[in-house]
């Protein structure tokens, strides 16, 4: 790609001894959510105060305890928002609502007013401080910058004594484009603003360290974020805290390294919402925590209705592979993706079993899943979905979470490859009901159970499994079986038990053809023309459950019974086991 040469490298700082690669992250940061305000202000459509007021809301149930509630100054719907807040008694007395405002005197003073009655709040105040925004906007030297963060800082202080004096107001400043700044500059303008602020225990300051414009590697940002933690004075009265963009699609890694450098707190949006590429995504930040056994003090557990309000505010969807949050995060469409799921779910089943232990409280392992839906209120449902792309495994989990059929390996293959057929002449994926309606077509016996089996002269072999949701395969069941079909041309040649169906509560099983919850659902797997041919059969008596699998696998391969059998019609079998 031609003219690469026009773009420089961003330099790394020299941290040698740099510690934050050998930490890890142990508990939550304090959160600030700027949905309101930093994610609002990057909408064609900013939220009006009614939609402010439902993503509010939204955010003090899920747990903020720290929200950006807008620029009061750049606009009356924020303006109003701010009001209305206030004047309707809606901030919780845990919550604390931040105001931003830019480092001008005027602004300061009319976004302090706009404050009055409220009982607890923030003021944010920024400038800008990059050698290009120096420079390019505003025409100033470094002494000019750092004497404008300072008589912001002075100003606040002075008006919010004489209109703030009942509010609980803390201070925030943000040196704008720090990343891009000269650290040791980011330091002397922080500094110099403490000075004015003098912070104390009951008085601490946040400070706050925005990749306004991400350029670097996160691990250059964790470099930057650690010199500070190391340089800061005051340091147990300052909150340092972070607010990572996303243009280079790494937010959520500067954010996690900049935990590990040092830093305390974070600003993002649900979902990554904000200028450009967005700011960096609290759900993901939040459930990347989780699943590690880090709480991260935020309620993810109905993550559909998080992102449905987060769409309606927006009026912009979530993308469906969004992590954690979109659509197909939890769905599987490969072959290989799904019999690992399968098994996965199969395992937690035995373990469930033999532990005594709930599914719901084993300790969380599974292929390609890194977290459990229903953690955040989604089910299994969708987990596997299957196309042209997937195999057997992915039609025996359907079959097994949806239908309450366990069933062997050879069946899954062989429904598997009628599966795929339909699919790739679809062009599209097959529900789980067209599944089950597939395998009732091919593979279930409709018809009396006792009807007569037009065989041969030489019996048939068949290997039967019996489907391990069965409740009365006993311990003698091979052997019952074996003497009551033995008359009727059919020669068992081995039985075996399936393992149990997974069992979802969230999920509505549809049974097939009317099947009754006391029926014995067995498979047949019937040797014939040097092929296997396979057959179901539902009925509550377990012989002439048997009996209907093997015609079903029989109907299949109607070469090997040409002739009807002259043989008398039985008498009604009696149940085995």
């Amino acid at each position: 790609m031609l003219g690469a040469e026009r773009y420089r490298e961003f330099r790394p700082i020299d941290l040698t001894d740099r510690t934050w690669p050998g930490r890890r992250i142990r508990k939550a940061p304090r959160w600030l959510s700027t949905d309101l305000r930093d994610g609002n202000q990057s909408l064609a459509r900013p939220m009006s105060p009614e939609r402010k007021l439902v993503m509010f809301e939204l955010l003090v149930r899920m747990g903020y305890k720290e929200i950006e509630v807008g620029f009061p100054v750049a606009s009356q719907d924020d303006r109003d928002f701010l009001r209305l807040l206030i004047e309707q008694d809606r901030i919780p007395d845990d919550v604390r609502i931040t105001v931003l405002t830019q480092a001008r005197e005027e602004l300061i003073r009319d976004t302090l007013d706009m404050l009055k009655g409220a009982p607890r709040a923030l003021i944010h105040i920024y400038n800008a401080t990059s050698p290009l925004f120096r420079r390019l906007v505003f025409g100033i030297d470094r002494d000019g910058c750092r004497d404008l963060a300072v008589h912001a800082t002075r100003v606040m202080m002075d008006h919010a004594e004489h209109v703030l004096g009942d509010c609980d107001l803390g201070y925030q400043y943000s040196p704008e484009l720090f990343n891009e700044t000269e650290l040791d500059f980011s330091l002397e303008v922080c500094e110099a603003v403490m000075d004015v602020w003098q912070p104390e225990a009951g008085r601490d300051i946040i400070l706050n360290f925005p990749t306004t414009v991400e350029r670097s590697l996160p691990n250059v940002f964790a470099d930057q974020i650690e010199w500070l933690d190391r340089n800061l004075s005051r340091r147990e009265h300052v909150c340092l805290s972070v607010h990572p963009h996303n243009d280079r699609g790494t937010g959520v890694a500067s954010a996690e390294l900049a935990l590990l450098a040092g830093a305390e707190r974070i600003e993002g949006c649900l979902f990554g919402n904000g200028e450009r590429a967005g700011n960096v995504c609290l759900v993901t930040l939040g459930m990347n925590m989780y699943v590690q056994g880090v709480d991260p003090g935020i309620d993810f557990s109905d993550i559909n209705a998080v992102r449905r309000t987060v769409e309606l505010c927006n009026q912009l969807p979530v993308h469906p592979r969004h992590p954690y949050g979109g659509d197909l995060v939890y769905t599987a469409f490969s072959g290989s993706h799904q019999d690992a799921i399968k098994k996965g779910f199969d395992e937690r089943e035995r373990r469930s079993a033999t532990t005594g232990t709930p599914v719901g409280e084993l300790p969380w392992e599974m292929p390609y899943l890194p977290v459990d839906p229903k953690d955040v209120g989604r089910t299994y449902e969708a987990v596997v979905r299957v196309n042209s792309q997937s195999g057997k495994g992915g039609v025996a989990y359907v079959m097994s979470a949806w239908h309450g059929l366990n069933l062997p390996r050879g069946l899954q293959e062989d429904l598997a490859a009628r599966v795929q057929a339909q699919a790739e002449a679809a062009g599209g994926e097959l529900s789980p009901e067209r599944i089950g309606a597939l395998f009732r077509e091919e593979h279930l016996y409709h018809g009396d159970p006792f009807r007569p089996l037009p065989l041969n002269r030489e019996p048939v072999e068949v290997t039967l499994h019996i489907d391990g949701g069965a409740r009365q395969a006993g311990p003698g069941a091979a052997e019952d079986l074996a003497s009551l079909l033995g008359p009727w041309g059919i020669r068992v040649l081995a039985v075996h038990i399936t393992e149990p169906p997974l069992h979802d509560t969230h999920l509505e099983r549809e049974p097939l053809d009317g099947r009754s919850p006391g029926e014995v659902v067995i498979y047949a797997e019937c040797a014939v023309d040097g092929g296997t041919s396979w057959g179901t059969g539902m009925h509550a008596d377990m012989a002439a459950s048997a009996f209907s699998a093997v015609r079903a696998a029989l109907q299949a391969r109607p070469a090997a019974c040409p002739e009807p059998s002259r043989l008398p019609l039985p008498q009604p079998l009696a149940a085995a086991g």
